[in-house]
């Protein structure tokens, strides 16, 4: 009797112990630990967990913005606008590096001789955007080279390349559109050009007068002395634009700071409106928080 009794203690034993372990291995209740079965006499350790192995995946790719006419007025102010956030810059012009010695133009890459097709294909390399700034005055027939057939090359090389492109343009001004009419023909010509090409990520600004510091040699003109006061007031006076004819004087005049920093939002921001921005859209949005 008592070796039946010791044997049903062994057997009870024994399910104990495989119902306890899995794969070998006993469970501690009281330490949540584990203890290998092959020597059940060695001190309870903690059991390890391997970390997992570290994934270095590449940044994504940064945005790189070509500037068209990064060396002139506007084109400057552009070009340090997307410096400022932290955006690769090259610029393409006529005649190439800006004459600007402040830190930021020596982080644009400088491309020069705009009217070639054989300075695209650098110019144009990693680039995800462009913004054109590219206009001038002379002859009818020279405005129209410049702010028409210009652009509409520089639109037709980039739809090749990149998804979004900026045309700072120009705002009606009435009766002078007669006066400056290569100018005028020119930009809107340039402007159904990229209308048609960028039915997604074509932005067209439309300033009027654009104020600020001008460099003229090494002159300085600091045209925001009548520019500025015009605004404030005329931005309020939208009405007076609609008037026949002479409505359009009564636009008002933008800062350059102002029209770089809704021109980069434009070129960058894959949710900014495509289409036509006149100058309230431009001050409304250079007000804005930037994205």
């Amino acid at each position: 009797m008592s070796r039946s009794i010791q044997n049903s203690k062994f057997f009870v034993s024994r399910f104990s112990n495989i119902a306890a372990s899995r794969n070998g291995r006993f469970l501690s209740i009281e330490s949540n630990k584990t203890t290998d079965c092959k020597d059940s006499n060695k001190v309870n350790e903690p059991f390890k967990v391997e970390e997992a192995e570290t994934v270095h995946a590449p940044p994504p790719p940064s945005e790189k913005l070509l500037i068209l006419g990064g060396n002139g007025f506007v084109g400057s102010h552009v070009c340090k606008e997307a410096i400022d956030r932290g955006l690769a810059v090259a610029s393409l012009s006529r005649s190439g590096r800006s004459s600007i010695q402040e830190p930021w133009a020596s982080r644009v890459s400088w491309h020069q001789d705009l009217l070639s097709t054989d300075s695209w294909k650098d110019a144009l390399n990693g680039v995800t955007s462009v913004i054109s700034c590219v206009g001038g005055f002379g002859s009818n027939s020279h405005m129209y080279k410049i702010n028409g057939t210009a652009n509409i090359n520089a639109i037709r090389a980039a739809a090749e390349e990149v998804k979004r492109f900026v045309y700072i343009s120009a705002a009606d001004f009435g009766v002078v559109n007669y006066l400056l009419q290569g100018y005028y023909e020119g930009k809107r010509a340039a402007e159904t050009e990229l209308l048609t090409r960028y039915t997604y990520g074509g932005v067209i600004l439309r300033p009027g007068f654009i104020y600020g510091t001008r460099r003229v040699g090494s002159m300085k003109l600091p045209l925001g002395v009548i520019g500025s006061p015009m605004e404030m007031v005329l931005q309020h006076a939208k009405p007076l634009s609609q008037v026949p004819l002479v409505g359009p004087l009564f636009t008002p005049p933008v800062n350059v700071t102002a029209v770089a920093k809704v021109a980069v939002r434009a070129a960058t921001d894959p949710v900014f409106p495509p289409g036509i921005i006149d100058v309230h859209g431009i001050i409304r949005y250079s007000q804005q928080k930037s994205v």
